[in-house]
């Protein structure tokens, strides 16, 4: 009865690694020039992917940044910042000097 179990566990583990082998994912990983190339493809997109989202992020964040006038500190640095950056970029942002007060 154990011996018969045990090779019903050995016929199961072969189907199991036989799946396995075949797997897509494996016969990629099994040569080294396709391993090669699906990593630098991977580590190309990954690091386009950073730059683009980080890119877009501080943007956005800058950009928002500058928009708040009722905190001088910030809003005069963020202007800071897109008037360096502006003679870099193909768009026209217009900078207020003087920051709007309410109530006036």
């Amino acid at each position: 009865m154990d011996q018969d179990h045990l090779i019903e566990e050995l016929t199961m583990l072969r189907r199991e690694m036989q799946q396995l082998n075949n797997h897509r994912f494996i016969k990629i990983h099994n040569s080294l020039p396709r391993l090669v190339a699906f990593q630098l493809y991977r580590g190309i997109a990954f690091g386009l992917g950073g730059v683009l989202g980080a890119t877009v992020f501080l943007s956005v964040t800058v950009w928002t940044l500058s928009q708040i006038d009722f905190i001088p500190i910030i809003g005069d640095w963020a202007t800071e910042i897109i008037e360096i950056m502006q003679p870099n970029m193909n768009i026209d942002v217009e900078v207020n000097e003087t920051p709007e007060t309410p109530g006036e």
